[in-house]
């Protein structure tokens, strides 16, 4: 049986980078839109939520740092603590990251930063995979050489 100890070392890593920034980019979101004289955090251009249900990033921001941060925080903490529920909260984080991503396609245009956490939720979900073993890591040649040394002990 394989370690999972790298598996959840990147997950961790994922799991707080979304965290750490989804908290940032939302609180900068909602700030900037209660504070639009502040030069000192950068919005999206207004003109991005034309024909949206939005007439300001506020609401945005408060999901993308309530909801996609929260999840991704909470996702961290249970698998840095060993909780069993880590793994359904990391699933429950990559799903949210994913949809969160395919809502914005369809209001905002395309960003360099919807692919980077379209991956980021990619990645979690294939890392929660690795560590429920549904998803073996490695080589099958040497998953066969293993399978075939310890059948002949």
């Amino acid at each position: 049986m394989t370690s999972t100890r790298p598996a959840r070392v990147a997950l961790l890593w994922v799991e707080g980078f979304v965290a750490v920034t989804a908290l940032a980019g939302g609180a900068a979101l909602a700030v900037g839109s209660l504070m639009p004289e502040l030069d000192l955090v950068i919005t999206p251009p207004p003109e991005y939520l034309d024909g949206s249900p939005f007439t300001s990033y506020l609401l945005p921001g408060l999901v993308l740092g309530l909801v996609l941060g929260g999840v991704h925080a909470l996702a961290f903490v249970l698998l840095l603590r060993r909780r069993p529920a880590a793994l359904f909260a990391g699933a429950a984080a990559g799903y949210a990251a994913l949809i969160w991503i395919f809502v914005q396609m369809t209001v905002i245009p395309f960003s360099v930063l919807q692919a980077v956490y379209f991956a980021a939720g990619a990645v979690e979900l294939g890392l929660v995979l690795v560590m429920l073993g549904l998803l073996p890591i490695g080589s099958s040649r040497r998953r066969s050489e293993r399978s075939e040394s310890s059948a002949n002990a």
